[in-house]
């Protein structure tokens, strides 16, 4: 049923599909894996709808493929300039600002949240690793990743937010690197049944340059142009420096493509995705995470690079 007006039933139906979006009330069945249980929340003011939900890819855009293969088979993605499994610096932080803008561009704190009976979507994982190995691939809420994401909600004052529905490829898509992007828009479509309506959620994908993510990320903006907002796209490459390409519309909407999450945030602030505190809360989460590393390394040269962006953008 769809209803024209906002009225009492559109309230109740509505937040009815928001519940089982913070619960993962997708179907089970083959590639779709969940890390919660249905919770229920108090009807929020409509004034913060639509809600926004994150979209992201893991390997090389949450962390690093390190570019192992075997054969000519990448076994994830092409990056060599971090380690394979770390994490890229800022990225769980960049996320969390997206998911809780909706709120926050309205001047509700993060904090605020829980009191308001609020609580923002918790991200969405499409991913090319394959069903039939989630033995050894799967993103269980007590891996390393879903912690990661847990911890920058709860250091944010909001418990329970992080890693919501994971959406596998299969062996097919490992084997014939070609199908990937397909598959991903595919999942992609069954996501977004979770809001027949159109009206409760909203979407930014974050994906990588090196596993037909800009594919996906484009078909989303030509056929869904009303619900996905942006799409940012990490700028992996075998070799050091690699050009970064300018940003593009479909459909109205932007590609960006950046080089690290604070690039990314100074983006998406030039956007009006994120508000300028979310900018500043990602540049300290990156310089956070690359503490130990030296400062001579090209790691600390990308990030420098666009902090200097960041602190030019905002007159500080």
């Amino acid at each position: 049923m769809i209803l024209s007006e906002l009225n009492i039933v559109f309230i109740v139906v509505s937040f009815t599909l928001f519940a089982r979006v913070e619960g993962f009330g997708l179907s089970t069945r083959n590639s779709v894996s969940t890390t919660s249980n249905f919770r229920s929340f108090s009807i929020p003011s409509l004034n913060v709808l639509p809600f926004t939900q994150v979209i992201s890819d893991v390997d090389d855009t949450l962390k690093s493929s390190g570019g192992v293969k075997i054969g000519d088979i990448a076994l994830g993605g092409i990056d060599t300039q971090y380690q394979r499994g770390e994490f890229y610096p800022g990225c769980f932080q960049f996320m969390f600002e997206l998911s809780i803008s909706s709120f926050e561009l309205k001047g509700i704190e993060a904090k605020d949240c829980k009191e308001q009976g609020l609580a923002p979507a918790k991200v969405a994982v499409l991913t090319a690793r394959a069903e039939e190995f989630k033995v050894a691939l799967e993103l269980k809420e007590d891996s390393k990743l879903a912690k990661a994401f847990r911890k920058v909600g709860e250091d944010n004052g909001v418990n329970n937010w992080g890693l919501g529905p994971v959406l596998y490829g299969s062996v097919a898509e490992w084997i014939i690197q070609d199908r990937k992007g397909l598959r991903k828009f595919s999942n992609f479509e069954r996501l977004i049944n979770q809001d027949p309506t159109g009206e409760i959620m909203e979407y930014v994908y974050v994906g990588d340059t090196g596993e037909l993510d800009q594919e996906a990320g484009e078909t989303m903006l030509r056929e869904y142009p009303e619900v996905v907002k942006a799409v940012f796209l990490h700028v992996v490459s075998e070799t050091p420096n690699p050009k970064i390409p300018e940003s593009k519309l479909i459909n109205g909407r932007p590609v960006v493509f950046f080089r690290t999450y604070v690039g990314a945030a100074v983006q998406a602030f030039q956007l009006g995705l994120i508000s300028e505190n979310s900018v500043m809360r990602v540049v300290a989460a990156a310089e956070q995470a690359l503490d130990s590393v030296s400062r001579s390394s090209d790691k600390w040269q990308d990030i420098y690079q666009d902090v200097s962006e960041a602190y030019k953008l905002l007159n500080k």
